[in-house]
């Protein structure tokens, strides 16, 4: 069964940083991304990672980054400097299955 799991969300000051992890199951060696839903909002892509490289969308690009874990099956979103704007559920997705989400608010 294929099955991919978050963790790491949580309040985090603007400015500063969080890791998020999203475990997979099921399959493994697939390009994997990160989307986000903020309240009101349609869900938007993040970033993504293949066996090329990363690609990250503009708003986030020089704050977030991508790596993987394939010994874990793991994927990770760093983000640094976080803004308001960031505030979201966050999303793994990988061959047409998705993760439950995590919360990530950014707030003084």
């Amino acid at each position: 069964q294929k099955q991919l799991v978050e963790s790491g969300g949580g309040l985090v000051q603007p400015g500063g940083s969080l890791r998020l992890s999203c475990a997979a199951s099921g399959f493994s060696n697939v390009a994997m991304s990160w989307y986000r839903q903020a309240p009101e909002k349609a869900r938007e892509w993040v970033g993504s990672i293949t066996t090329g490289g990363t690609k990250f969308a503009d708003s986030v690009k020089g704050r977030f980054t991508i790596s993987k874990d394939n010994a874990k099956n793991t994927m990770y979103l760093q983000m640094n400097s976080l803004r308001p704007e960031d505030t979201a559920v966050y999303y793994c997705m990988a061959v047409g299955v998705w993760g439950q989400g995590t919360q990530v608010t950014v707030s003084s």
